[in-house]
């Protein structure tokens, strides 16, 4: 199948190796020279411009969005808005708000033209292990984009769906990330009581690799979780702070529109948020308050 692919980052460069991979014909187009070149070596077809991609490629087009959430994406499907012709396909395959996703689908259909929004999970492993893509969008639509989704997954029948219309995709790939934020809390909130119990003397390497096989508790995380401590568990050279995407954020909110309880997920979050500071306004307010009313010892910041 033929397809155009706007982003070449490291996760939409191996995205196009695997489609290569594949027997797909591919256009490409980057703002950055290098990555169009190396796409070029591995058999794709190289661009200078959207116009220029969108002009090699053959009608009913499907052009693949591979860029940052937000006024990136915008401005990318803004542009090929204009360059398409009726009956072509616009995919966003990067983690926009599905909010975003929906209003985008709503003005391309005006010009006659088709939006699919695929959330992507993968990661740097996609490559070789396959995508999860949840799929929005019309069915026949998406149905003609079989091959692409068939290729990219892990399997022609596995970690692929066409979950509903457009928005769909994104909206269940924001709750996605939310249960991940939980789930890579939770193992972290665990190791860090194992390690606190020093008269065990816990192998945390070999702890992660018990769970791995068996456990009711083992999952991709926990394997790259081990990885990580395989190389160093006491993980001396990273420092424990945590940055998020922007879809926990959208997760929580979309709970708190809902009115749908998630304190799991919730906490998770904020937890992301207290691993950036350094010195915790809140946490001196606490001890200050228990010395005022309990004469608990406080320590200063000298000690």
């Amino acid at each position: 199948m033929e397809l155009g692919m706007i982003g070449l980052g490291k996760m939409g460069a191996n995205m196009t190796q695997r489609l290569l991979e594949g027997g797909h014909r591919l256009v490409v187009y980057d703002r950055s020279p290098e990555p169009v070149q190396a796409a070029a070596a591995a058999g794709a077809t190289p661009s200078d411009s959207m116009a220029d991609l969108v002009d090699k490629l053959t009608a009913p087009r499907a052009v693949w969005v591979m860029v940052p959430a937000g006024r990136p994406t915008e401005s990318v499907v803004e542009t090929l808005a204009d360059l398409l012709a009726s009956g072509d396909t616009v995919i966003d395959g990067g983690n926009s708000n599905y909010k975003d996703s929906m209003r985008r689908a709503a003005m391309l259909k005006e010009r006659e033209l088709h939006f699919v929004d695929v959330g992507t999970s993968g990661g740097i492993w996609g490559l070789t292990e396959g995508y999860s893509m949840m799929v929005g969008g019309d069915k026949a639509v998406v149905e003609r984009l079989r091959p692409i989704f068939e290729t990219l997954a892990p399997a022609p029948d596995k970690g692929w769906g066409h979950l509903g219309p457009s928005g769909a995709g994104h909206f269940v790939k924001m709750v996605h990330n939310g249960v991940e934020y939980a789930l890579m809390q939770a193992y972290a909130e665990g190791f860090e009581i194992l390690k606190a119990r020093e008269d065990f003397d816990l192998d945390l390497h070999e702890v992660a690799e018990t769970w791995r096989y068996g456990s009711v508790v083992r999952s991709w995380l926990l394997d790259l979780t081990a990885a990580a401590l395989a190389e160093d568990q006491d993980l001396s050279d990273i420092k424990g702070w945590v940055a998020d995407s922007g879809e926990g954020r959208w997760t929580v909110a979309e709970a708190i529109d809902q009115d749908v309880p998630s304190p799991v997920i919730t906490l998770s979050l904020l937890m992301r948020l207290v691993s950036r500071q350094e010195k915790s306004y809140a946490a001196k307010l606490l001890a200050a308050m228990r010395n005022q009313f309990g004469g608990h010892p406080v320590m200063k910041e000298s000690e």
